[in-house]
């Protein structure tokens, strides 16, 4: 895991929201019905997004449930800071808001409808282990579902740690870049998840996103895999920049219509039995 907490830019993040807010309206396409809620709620739906960030696709949670109490949590001051703005009544009659929490220890304090994480579970060691309070925690025929990128062989994340771990960068950056543990694949969550007895639906997904601008691949991975680097770094961190930007410029060229930026996502949606389904089984 990354030797330092990063430190997080909400701008830097939300410069390619529209690329990164896709994967999160797929996952949401995929979500079921979730079931009626508790009489003791009025109907409203109790929904937790761990990893909120900056709130901009937490909010789309209101769209789909527009009498929801959505709560976001991150452990990021700059992230909440960013999102606070967002909180308040929704439009549907909902409500929005946002807390400090730690995913790594996070258990639901209430039952909730549906716990939704969009690319935050990588950055959780053995997040796994978590599964069991999470599904634990989902009222009766509540659901999980979660996204979590799937490109830590990619060219842009393979060559970030061959850097990292070169002779000039090794004695600062050597621990600092997980990998192999970051992610499983759909098929080890599906069978972890139905484990649990859940019903799961499990699936892969390779976007070609088409960046426009000056060394666009960059600038996406500042806003996220780059940040353990720059906050170890920090004011020393340009030569490192300088060197893996060339790096990036020769594996993914710009071409007349911009720059291609492959990005592998894994999607998971786990629901939970609902009252008698169990027994039925």
């Amino acid at each position: 895991m990354p030797a330092t907490v990063p430190v997080w830019d909400p701008r830097q993040y939300l410069r390619h929201s529209g690329h990164r807010a896709r994967a999160f309206v797929d996952l949401l396409a995929r979500v079921p019905e979730l079931p009626e809620p508790a009489p003791s709620r009025a109907g409203r739906p109790r929904i937790a997004d761990l990893g909120c960030g900056p709130g901009n696709v937490t909010r789309l949670l209101a769209d789909r449930w527009p009498t929801a109490h959505i709560t976001g949590l991150d452990t990021s001051p700059e992230m909440l800071a960013e999102a606070a703005p967002l909180a308040g009544p929704t439009p549907g009659g909902g409500h929005l808001d946002f807390a400090p929490a730690d995913v790594t220890t996070w258990a639901p304090p209430e039952p909730y409808d549906l716990i939704v994480s969009n690319a935050t579970l990588q950055w959780v060691p053995g997040h796994v282990t978590r599964f069991p309070a999470w599904v634990e925690g989902l009222a009766p025929g509540g659901v999980l579902a979660f996204q979590v990128p799937g490109n830590f062989d990619s060219p842009s994340h393979r060559l970030m740690r061959e850097l990292a771990r070169s002779a000039r960068w090794k004695d600062r950056l050597g621990a600092t870049l997980r990998h192999d543990d970051a992610v499983l694949a759909p098929a080890a969550y599906l069978h972890r998840l139905a484990g649990l007895g859940c019903e799961v639906d499990a699936w892969e997904t390779t976007y070609a996103h088409l960046l426009e601008g000056e060394d666009p691949v960059l600038d996406w991975v500042k806003g996220t895999g780059l940040r353990p680097v720059l906050t170890d770094l920090g004011e020393d961190a340009e030569p490192f920049v300088a060197e893996y930007r060339a790096l990036l410029r020769e594996a993914y060229p710009a071409t007349e219509h911009g720059t291609v930026f492959p990005f592998r996502r894994v999607f998971v949606v786990a629901r939970k039995p609902g009252r008698g389904e169990a027994e039925g089984r």
